[in-house]
């Protein structure tokens, strides 16, 4: 990588990179479907809440089989436990129906985000609903949770939530802030190491380059998010897999309501094959390390997405279809015309 030391301080998630790799990018924006051709992936942190039924179909199309979602902030705060049990209850119900229509297998993590923890008169409310979520089928864990602005408020909450994993046999889905990312990791994990949790039943997740070793080292799983201008580039990401390789590590889009891209597995694994990572490894850190961390859960099966499904787009949930007004599926994604 080209960047000088202190460019990287002031903006760790920026990525310059070289001639070659520039040209690199160009021609995968274009051709990254046949580097990936017969590939499986799985996306073990998308909000598809946020995402369209164009993005369904074009997940399904490039190979992404299933995906986890963890309840999240929505971008403004709530403001009353009705939304919450509403939010919670659509993760198992309305977008798992959603996402079968697409042939993708859905899971959910429940869990009291880091930014609303803040609100601490709401948080002890949603406190006492948890437990009615966290036993429902298809939720893998208790996600996401963890930091934010690292507030006493949210360590309280993320205690909290750490003692109802381990009475669920959960594992956990850990959110590291954005700001003071080093110190709000070894937060998180020094926490779970005293609540006597496995470190393996734990996801960090949003790592980079400065948290990455430690992880490994404690022994939790390390997550990457590869996100636009904000989190990681898949440039970045092939070189900790060169340098880490592929244990323990996985990655993911977090692709909501911001400007993010709901292929970025593919498009990375896509990056990893041209840059002559093994078709192992990438297996390992695009799918199969996802699967082994959350199948802790008890609620992974992979006999339920590794073989194509039948799909019927016609097919209700509570009397309602993904066609509305009496639409037909759309068979050609391509054409101009759309009738």
């Amino acid at each position: 990588m080209c960047q000088k030391h202190n460019e990287i301080a002031q903006n760790p998630s920026h990525f310059e990179g070289t001639a070659e790799e520039l040209a690199t990018a160009t021609n995968v924006q274009v051709n990254f479907m046949d580097y990936i051709k017969d590939m499986k992936f799985f996306d073990p942190h998308i909000h598809m809440t946020s995402r369209t039924t164009d993005d369904y179909q074009a997940l399904a199309d490039a190979g992404v089989v299933a995906i986890i979602e963890p309840a999240f902030w929505l971008g403004q705060p709530r403001t009353g436990l009705s939304t919450f049990k509403d939010y919670y209850s659509s993760l198992i119900g309305w977008e798992r129906f959603r996402s079968s229509q697409f042939g993708i297998k859905h899971y959910c993590t429940i869990g009291l985000n880091s930014r609303e923890a803040n609100n601490e008169a709401l948080a002890e409310e949603v406190m006492e609903i948890l437990p009615l979520y966290l036993y429902k089928e298809g939720v893998v864990g208790v996600g996401e949770i963890g930091f934010d602005d690292q507030t006493a408020a949210e360590e309280k909450y993320y205690r909290l939530q750490l003692e109802l994993a381990k009475e669920a046999g959960l594992p956990v889905q850990v959110h590291t802030p954005h700001r003071d990312k080093k110190k709000g990791t070894e937060r998180s994990m020094a926490i779970a190491l005293e609540h006597g949790i496995d470190p393996q039943m734990f996801i960090i997740d949003h790592n980079n380059e400065e948290t990455v070793k430690s992880v490994l080292d404690q022994g939790f799983y390390a997550a990457f998010t590869i996100y636009p201008f904000t989190k990681m580039g898949n440039e970045r990401m092939v070189e900790v897999v060169k340098q880490y390789g592929s244990e323990r590590i996985m990655i993911n889009s977090a692709a909501d309501w911001g400007i993010s891209d709901p292929l970025a597995i593919p498009k990375t694994a896509a990056l990893m094959k041209i840059k002559g990572i093994s078709d192992h490894d990438i297996r390992l850190v695009t799918y199969q390390n996802a699967i082994d961390a959350f199948a802790q859960s008890g609620q992974i099966n992979v006999e339920d997405f590794e073989n194509p499904q039948e799909i019927d787009q016609t097919l209700k949930y509570n009397g309602n279809t993904i066609l509305r007004g009496g639409q037909q599926p759309r068979v050609d994604k391509n054409a101009l015309i759309i009738r």
